[in-house]
């Protein structure tokens, strides 16, 4: 039968029924596939929720890793989006993929677990409506100090950083705009300047304080503070409250010329394949017990009100982790600077390479 109909049906009809039969049988492979391809920061993702994801829904997840929000874009810009289906970039990456038409639109109807987020984190500058990404963690970019190699209150500004007497003893993050936006907080001027001369001058004021940087590092800074490398130096709250749990010296100071603030959020790059894995993915996340497996075992702030709930009491009134008001006095969202941020990377890459 079959073959009589496309015998005898006109050649229209046939590249019509053929085309319809090959949507079909792509969309039920995809849907038949138990996979995802994940692609996330450097210990950013228990292995526990994996493997309970698996077995609750037989979806093998691969997981890969990037330590900057730079190799993320470079990665998927030179996939052109496809190889992975859901990633977690930062704030201001989620705008300009947003805006460079490199996300997918989520499915909000496949996601019921949507409700349990703070209203307060949702439709932030970086996604209007939160229609393409979906808060993971949230935190802030403050100072890691040893109070046992630092005298305890000597260092409360970023500016303090540049004090000669700690020569060689700093960790700077390898990253871009958390650096400048220090350097920037410290000359009074907004972390999403896209003023040249402004940020020539951050430029200008990095390099006096390369003598006291040790080490640049954003894959797993706990690790120089953990073992004394380092006696101060920026890191992520998160990771600060991991490190103090293996070395009670290390205390986090929130600078007074304004910390950081950050969210990551899940996202669906536009040629991913397993898309109603990826969807299966984020709502198994935003499931309150789930979101507090990850919120403690990765040591950063549930944007999940219903897991927070559920977290210990000691963990939800840990100013490193949830900060006060007072916390955030000045502080910023990190937002896309456009065709500004060539300048920021000439003048990074001047910077790491000492001229």
């Amino acid at each position: 039968m079959k073959r009589r109909f496309f015998a005898l049906a006109p050649p229209v009809m046939v590249l019509a029924f053929l085309g319809i039969w090959t949507g079909l049988a792509t969309e039920v492979s995809a849907a038949e596939e138990k996979k995802l391809e994940l692609y996330n920061w450097t210990e950013y993702m228990p292995e526990a929720v994996l493997a309970r994801f698996r077995k609750e829904t037989g979806i093998k997840v691969s997981y890969s890793t990037y330590d900057s929000n730079e190799t993320l874009y470079a990665k998927l810009k030179a996939l052109k989006g496809k190889g992975y289906d859901l990633v977690v970039p930062s704030t201001y990456f989620v705008s300009r993929m947003r805006n460079e038409g490199m996300l997918l639109k989520l499915d909000k109807s496949k996601l019921p677990n949507f409700r349990n987020l703070d209203p307060k984190l949702l439709d932030g500058p970086y996604d209007p409506g939160g229609e393409f990404s979906v808060p993971y963690m949230w935190g802030t970019t403050g100072i890691a100090v040893n109070n046992k190699l630092v005298a305890p209150g000597a260092v409360q500004k970023w500016a303090d950083l540049w004090d000669p007497k700690y020569k060689n003893s700093i960790l700077l993050l390898d990253d871009v705009r958390d650096v400048f936006s220090m350097a920037l907080k410290t000359l009074g001027y907004s972390i999403n300047d896209k003023n040249e001369a402004h940020l020539e001058e951050a430029y200008l004021k990095l390099k006096g304080l390369l003598p006291n940087v040790k080490i640049f590092n954003s894959e797993s800074p706990k690790v120089y503070f953990i073992e004394e490398e380092v006696a101060l130096g920026m890191s992520w709250n998160g990771e600060t409250h991991k490190a103090t749990t293996e070395n009670k010296d290390i205390g986090y100071v929130y600078p007074k010329e304004g910390a950081m603030l950050w969210m990551d959020s899940l996202v669906i790059p536009k040629g991913a394949v397993h898309v109603e894995n990826a969807h299966k993915f984020i709502d198994f996340l935003l499931r309150p017990e789930i979101a507090k497996m990850v919120s403690e075992e990765i040591g950063y702030a549930s944007p999940n009100l219903e897991a927070i709930k559920l977290l210990p009491k000691e963990v939800r009134e840990n100013r490193v982790i949830y900060p006060h008001e007072e916390d955030l006095k000045d502080a910023e969202f990190q937002t896309d600077v456009g065709e500004a941020i060539t300048t920021y990377e000439k003048y990074w890459e001047a910077l790491k390479a000492g001229s």
